[in-house]
């Protein structure tokens, strides 16, 4: 699987690789601007000695011969270490190599005495920069060719180079630092949206995202997704309305047919053919019925137009009475129905005595249809500090680990083997909302063939 990385991450990345390679280009620019600095420097030091060795040969010119050479000797012992020369125009030395290093120093090819010649020689122990130019003495073509040594150049572009490669931790960090802290500051706007969609469900379609005042992608992604919301709670509660309306308007024409069908088995006359269909009727409308306040509940819970008042509510009493009304449904399949509760004290809770009996009701109604028989059913009733649990226990069938995420969805059934059961598929649905309407937390936990286990955690309140 492919390695996702956060935005801000990616981000952050970004901005550092990008700063820093503009760091580099930069570093790398500078370098090589100091590099032509420093030997245009050189090449300026260099024109300069020959513009004082030339003056030096104009004002030479009524002496004698002897007086030139101790002068061009005493000039070159003066400057660059003594290496300069002086060719004529067939590239031979015109007056004598004033010292030894002058005569060993490698330099390089006159290759048009007619013309300036500025270039890098390796030799004499290391690297030198040798600049040539023509002169003109009287009649006489002379060139004049002097070297100076690069090594305090080298010296000034390691140490800038050494400091380049020093600061590259501290760059990086920098950047990095800097790039996640303006990512952060960019995707905060994010972070409010994101949290405030995930309060956004399918009971609260009027929650807005917050829209930034910044004219920017984030106030259109804004407004684009506030606008789909006005669009899906639009169309949910037209949803809603029909599925009231219809299960409203469906309950008169179910109950007509159940009445007109009771009134007709009253009849001693009719044959068993008639007697037998107009029971089936009577049977499927009661289910319908059944079906239709279902659905009535549920659509009152998604307007949230459930009016319950809450009050304090003495747990063990509720449990007992609902259990009263299914032992004689677990004694009829068999069922060993076992009740644990701590008769010395009252548990209490904030709820609706009979919207807790409707939840009871459900959890032991499935207990005892899909538990085969015969079976073991139990329910207790536990304290701790901070909440009352009510569980409910079966040695059933069971649910498959595939299932279970999905048993309070509306209408789900489970497997086959569940399937045999009649049944709607909305009795754990108004289990779960008749929990967190009463700030209850509804859990389930089950293996295929080894029962079930619900459990309902209340928020304990003091005595």
């Amino acid at each position: 699987m492919k390695r996702q990385w956060s935005i801000s991450l990616r981000l952050t990345l970004w901005f550092g690789g990008i700063f820093f390679l503009g760091w580099l280009l930069f570093g790398v620019a500078m370098w090589w601007n100091l590099r032509h600095t420093l030997v245009n420097e050189r090449y300026g030091t260099l024109a300069r000695r020959e513009e004082r060795l030339e003056k030096l040969l104009f004002a030479g010119q009524s002496h004698s011969e002897a007086e030139r050479l101790r002068d061009f000797a005493g000039f070159a012992r003066a400057t660059g270490h003594g290496l300069c020369e002086i060719l004529d125009e067939r590239g031979h030395p015109a007056y004598p190599v004033p010292n030894g290093e002058a005569q060993e120093f490698p330099w390089p090819r006159v290759k048009n005495t007619g013309a300036e010649q500025f270039e890098q020689v390796g030799g004499a122990g290391g690297s030198w920069w040798v600049l040539g130019r023509p002169f003109s003495l009287g009649n006489e073509k002379l060139y004049l060719i002097d070297a100076a040594p690069e090594e305090d150049n080298r010296v000034v572009l390691d140490r800038f180079l050494t400091g380049l490669l020093a600061s590259i931790p501290l760059l990086l960090l920098i950047s990095s630092a800097g790039g996640y802290f303006l990512s952060r500051r960019a995707l905060l706007p994010v972070d409010r949206i994101t949290a405030s969609a995930r309060t956004i469900s399918i009971t609260n379609l009027s929650q807005r995202l917050p829209v930034p005042h910044a004219s920017d992608e984030l106030q259109r992604l804004s407004v684009t997704c506030n606008a789909m919301l006005e669009r899906l709670e639009g169309a949910v509660s037209r949803i809603r309305q029909f599925t009231t309306d219809a299960s409203h308007d469906l309950r008169g024409p179910v109950s007509f047919m159940r009445t007109v069908a009771e009134v007709a088995l009253r009849n001693p006359r009719i044959d068993s053919d008639s007697r037998q269909a107009l029971t089936d009727i009577v049977e499927e409308s009661a289910r319908t019925s059944l079906l239709l306040e279902d659905m009535l509940t549920l659509a009152r819970a998604d307007a949230d137009r459930a009016e319950v008042a809450l009050v304090m509510v003495d747990l063990r009493c509720v449990i007992e009475e609902t259990c009263e009304i299914t032992r004689p449904l677990a004694a009829e399949r068999q069922h060993v129905f076992f009740i644990d509760l701590d008769p010395s004290r009252n548990f209490r809770v904030l709820g609706d005595f009979a919207s807790l009996r409707r939840l009871f009701w459900i959890l032991l109604d499935n207990a005892v249809k899909y538990t085969p028989s015969p079976g073991r059913i139990e329910v207790s009733l536990s304290s701790s500090a901070h909440e009352l649990v009510v569980a409910v226990r079966d040695n059933g069938i069971g649910i498959s680990e595939k299932d279970l995420p999905r048993i309070f969805d509306r209408f789900y059934r489970a497997d086959p083997s569940r399937g045999q059961v009649e049944g709607s598929g909305l009795g754990l649905s108004i289990a779960k909302w008749i929990a967190e309407m009463h700030r209850a937390r509804l859990s389930v936990a089950s293996a295929v063939h080894s029962g079930t286990t619900f459990e309902v955690a209340f928020p304990a309140y003091a005595e």
